[in-house]
């Protein structure tokens, strides 16, 4: 497991521990004036981002594909929702979510602010407003369900729980609206393989939790 700090890699740790998988961690620090991932970390992959994984003569990025491959490689579809089950539908649709629509909603902020782009720059209200509906949505499922997928934990909050927290540190944002989204992760962060992902990975990182 090749983990960046402070990235999306940590997705993968901790499914790891949570499936109590063997596992051989290599932690790589970005760089700490331009944040960037080193030469080390860009050269593993031909996208040059995190997170990736190496097993056997395979390396494998993206984290749902990395997901989908360890939970069906190596742990016998735990934590996954299949087909003939219920929430089938809600774990697809949160699993993908994720990457799909709450990162690239979060992401406009980080470049924003990495161009100077002004709040009242018109397009990047526009953008914005992804990004309020994107924290409206969750807040209501979470008001249905204890987890993203239904009452169960699953891959799918731990796609989804990046952007909600660690992806934060990079944009700051308030909570105060999203009482069900800071009760999920007070839940999440009390998971003893969460908890343990989080000092292996980033051990000078206090996670990102309110």
């Amino acid at each position: 497991m090749h983990h960046l700090g402070v990235s999306q890699s940590e997705r993968i740790v901790w499914l790891c521990e949570e499936l109590g998988l063997d596992y051989v961690l290599k932690r790589y620090q970005r760089d700490p004036i331009t944040r960037m991932a080193p030469a080390e970390y860009r050269a593993l992959h031909p996208m040059g981002i995190a997170p990736v994984i190496s097993d056997g003569e395979l390396v494998l990025g993206e984290s749902g594909a990395i997901i989908e491959y360890l939970c069906n490689t190596y742990g016998q579809g735990r934590l996954i929702i299949g087909p003939h089950q219920p929430d089938y539908a809600s774990y697809l649709y949160w699993f993908h979510f994720a990457n799909g629509t709450m990162m690239p909603a979060e992401m406009i902020g980080i470049i924003q602010s990495m161009l100077g782009v002004a709040d009242d720059n018109p397009n990047a209200a526009t953008f914005k407003q992804r990004s309020v509906r994107a924290y409206a949505m969750v807040e209501r499922r979470l008001g249905e369900a204890q987890y993203l997928a239904g009452n169960a934990f699953t891959a799918a909050d731990i796609m989804m729980f990046f952007p909600l927290s660690t992806m934060r540190a990079f944009t700051p944002r308030d909570l105060g609206l999203f009482p069900n989204v800071r009760a999920y992760l007070r839940r999440i962060g009390e998971r003893p393989a969460y908890q343990r992902a989080m000092s292996k990975g980033d051990p000078g990182m206090k996670p990102v939790l309110s």
